[in-house]
């Protein structure tokens, strides 16, 4: 543990540590592809929205990341872990100090969030904090969502099609769902459930490779998870199972895409990044004959910023050509 009385200095290097910084391009993704769509799909993009909704979504994904790191550090019960793995116990920060940093930060992302509510609508209040009290009990509370095999299914939907859902509804003329006031303490809760359909199945791909991501990581991290008493969905399945279901994850992306093309929702172009199947197969194949977080674990992520920078990439060269 932490020498209360030593407590080293968080430099910028280690701050960049804490915060996760290389993997937040996956974390764009989503955020990017939100922006285009509502371009493409409703023809409208309001800047100044977009621009406090990308800083308030980015302050969310730094807070998740430092969070998460003294949450760990906390609940660990592995030695080795936090002796070498574990940035808190490694480089003696305070966690306290840590966290107080963090909810700075997350504080920065609320006070955007409720300058787009008020820019927008109150459903977008509760939409969005639903997704932030998931990000703050995956792995704090008596028993963390992280430590039980619910990961893949709550950050996969919330950080993928959460994401485009809010990227594309503060963009958007027409609501898909939207809470109204009338004389009399009249509430209306109005859903376009056409509309709904549509945001959820364009960022189904999305919100699958980002579960995949995490799968992949839960395997990798499957026996110092067990030391750790962290029981995440690898575990249930076992880690041979586990590997044998992973490369439908990315198979079940691509399918939704195409789903999504024929029914009209994304340009026939999208189906271009079905090309790029071959690098997923490789990939898919170097993690199933070694699950390795320094090593093989990267391959997951270049899944993800495969298919999902190309439905990005394709969709903006799409609305410049058009």
């Amino acid at each position: 543990m932490v020498n209360s009385s030593r407590y080293g200095r968080v430099t910028w290097p280690i701050f960049l540590e804490l915060i996760s910084l290389p993997q937040k391009t996956t974390a764009l993704m989503p955020l990017l592809f939100g922006f285009v769509y509502a371009q493409y799909a409703f023809g409208r993009i309001d800047w100044v929205n977009t621009l406090i909704y990308f800083v308030a979504q980015f302050c969310v994904a730094l807070f998740v990341s430092g969070f998460n790191h003294v949450q760990d550090f906390k609940k660990a019960k592995d030695p080795a872990y936090l002796r070498a793995t574990n940035i808190i116990s490694r480089e003696h920060l305070n966690p306290r100090k840590v966290l107080e940093l963090m909810f700075a930060i997350l504080s920065l992302a609320c006070v955007l969030g409720l300058i787009l509510v008020f820019r927008t609508n109150l459903i977008l209040f509760l939409i969005g904090g639903a997704a932030i009290l998931v990000a703050i009990f995956y792995t704090a509370g008596p028993i963390p969502l992280s430590r039980l095999p619910l990961g893949e299914v709550l950050s996969g939907p919330v950080e993928g099609c959460g994401t485009i859902f809010i990227a594309s509804f503060i963009n958007m003329r027409e609501l898909p769902m939207g809470i109204y006031f009338h004389s009399g303490w009249v509430i209306d809760l109005v859903i376009n459930l056409p509309l709904m359909i549509q945001l959820i199945l364009v960022g189904l791909p999305f919100a699958i490779m980002d579960s995949t991501v995490m799968f992949a990581d839960n395997i990798c991290d499957l026996t110092q998870d067990i030391h750790n008493e962290r029981f995440t969905l690898p575990f249930y399945l076992g880690k041979k199972r586990a590997v044998q279901i992973y490369p439908l994850w990315p198979l079940a992306a691509l399918l939704f895409l195409v789903i999504s093309v024929w029914i009209g929702y994304l340009p026939v172009w999208s189906l271009l990044t079905i090309l790029l199947l071959p690098w997923i197969i490789k990939n898919v194949r170097i993690f199933m004959r070694r699950q390795d977080k320094q090593t093989t674990f990267h391959t997951a992520i270049s899944n993800l910023l495969i298919i999902d920078g190309a439905q990005v990439l394709i969709m903006v060269i799409y609305l410049f050509a058009a």
